[in-house]
């Protein structure tokens, strides 16, 4: 028999079921989820900012405004009226798109890139307006059950970062973590393509070019499979052996409406892409070999050899070969004293630090260091360093008893902390997309090489959507990568 409190348990868990069983706009069928539209909105503005400071958005003023022209008009179309939809470029270098709760929707640089024509971006795009008009993250967040969405989407990247480390180095990273970047099921693939283009079809474009533009994405997964695995959009869109038959297919059963394109033609859009930065932006720093040279701050710092790093916008992070441990450089203040810098992590993480903090000088610049027992997981060492007006951290973070074993390590990144030298700041260079036009009868080995282009010929074949075996006409315009001197301040 049950309690009174109980049945009122029950009872209430009834009423929040009830409340939110809702008609999915794209499927028509009625669906059980726990979030409502506007817990949805939260979410989705909550992650956009996560977003935004963890990937960083590509500073396109001409671009830019096109997308969301682009998306605009395909969202005029979209099966669900009740949300704001916003299009950006995430400054991403692998090709990719997605879609947050409320609307929000991502194109990375290098999906542009990869793109040859509008009707495949448009494509791209109405297959994320699919996903949230299907609300589809909003099921995979559904499926996690309460607790995800009260004690928050996503977790940090290792379990070493306590509260208390989180506060002082400020996190690692969360996205790849959450809920919203999880795989969509088959199902909701193949509804967000239907929808993509139907939607595409009815705002002029042609459909069968979201067919095209998935091959050039599984084309460029298997030219580049054997390199380090990076994010890419089958990640969170899984694809399936019959993809690109099936959208081609569906494409032939939509009448497309009669209205003109944005980009009368597809030089015109390949010229919207000339100058798109291709690979690692140098405004953000790159790497070269184990060392990464910053122009814009200009820093030199050198990392452990093997130890896998990435950059973003915040931080760098290099992980240890057996993932138990991590070198984070970041900001942590500003000012000309290091002392700024335990002061700051003090009062972020309520901890003594600064009467625990050393000064020293690396490569003759003003620095502090400190280590700290986080606690009985974690022991790390923060070194400062003062350099131009911004006080940087070298954080060493890894467990108790290996912590000793490492810290020669972490002191060495730290120490190799310093300005670049005139030589290393003239010849950072980073790629670019730039058109070049055929010569009768060339193949694309021949176009490669007469245009030393950073591609290899492969890629140049990939990225226009052409094979190795085409023969050229005078004219045809391509799109090849070229390493250009970088200029400090160019974002683009």
């Amino acid at each position: 028999m049950r309690t009174p409190a109980t049945l009122s348990v029950v009872a209430g868990l009834s009423f929040l079921f009830l409340q939110s069983c809702a008609v999915n706009p794209v499927s028509g069928r009625p669906e059980l989820t726990l979030i409502s539209v506007e817990q949805e909105q939260k979410i989705g503005a909550e992650e956009a900012k996560k977003v935004e400071a963890e990937m960083g958005f590509a500073d396109d003023s001409t671009f830019t405004p096109y997308l969301d022209t682009l998306g605009q008009r395909l969202a005029e179309y979209s099966p669900r009226k009740d949300v704001a939809y916003q299009f950006h470029i995430v400054d991403m270098a692998e090709p990719n798109a997605f879609a947050l709760p409320g609307g929000y929707i991502y194109v990375s640089r290098g999906l542009l890139a990869l793109s040859n024509s509008e009707g495949e971006l448009a494509g791209v795009v109405g297959h994320e307006i699919g996903h949230v008009a299907g609300r589809h993250t909003v099921q995979r967040i559904s499926k996690q059950g309460p607790l995800a969405v009260v004690f928050g989407l996503v977790s940090g990247i290792t379990g070493l970062v306590s509260p208390l480390v989180g506060n002082i180095i400020g996190g690692v990273g969360q996205l790849t973590q959450s809920a919203i970047f999880a795989p969509y099921s088959r199902s909701q693939e193949t509804e967000a393509d239907e929808v993509g283009q139907e939607i595409a079809a009815r705002a002029g474009w042609d459909p069968a070019e979201l067919s095209t533009f998935l091959n050039s994405l599984e084309r460029e997964v298997e030219l580049h499979q054997k390199e380090p695995r990076k994010p890419s959009f089958f990640d969170s869109h899984p694809p399936t052996p019959d993809r690109v038959a099936k959208t081609a297919a569906h494409a032939k059963t939509l009448t497309r409406a009669s209205r003109e394109p944005i980009s009368p033609s597809r030089a015109a859009y390949l010229a919207r892409l000339d100058g798109i930065v291709v690979g690692p932006r140098a405004a953000d720093g790159i790497f070269q070999g184990n060392a990464f040279l910053h122009p814009d701050l200009n820093f030199f710092v050198e990392f452990p050899d093997k130890w896998p790093r990435e950059n973003s916008p915040q931080k760098i992070v290099a992980v240890s070969p057996d993932g138990d441990a991590a070198i984070i450089v970041g900001t942590a203040a500003k000012g000309d004293d290091p002392l700024e810098g335990p002061r700051a992590a003090e009062k972020a993480a309520q901890v003594d630090l600064v009467s625990k903090t050393k000064t020293l000088s690396i490569n003759g610049l003003p620095a502090a260091r400190a280590e700290l027992q986080a606690d009985a997981k974690a022991h790390l060492e923060i070194t400062w360093i003062a350099h131009g007006g911004v006080i940087y951290q070298v954080v060493g973070l890894a467990p108790a008893k290996r912590f000793q074993t490492l810290q020669p390590q972490f002191q060495a990144v730290a120490g190799s902390f310093r300005p670049l030298s005139a030589s290393e700041r003239a010849n950072v260079t980073e790629q670019r997309v730039r058109l070049a036009k055929a010569r009768a009868g060339e193949t694309i080995e021949d176009l490669t090489s007469r245009t030393h282009s950073a591609w290899k010929k492969e890629e140049v074949a990939v990225a226009n959507g052409l094979t190795l075996t085409d023969r050229l006409h005078e004219g045809q315009v391509l799109k090849v990568a070229i390493a250009e001197r970088y200029e400090t301040g160019s974002r683009r």
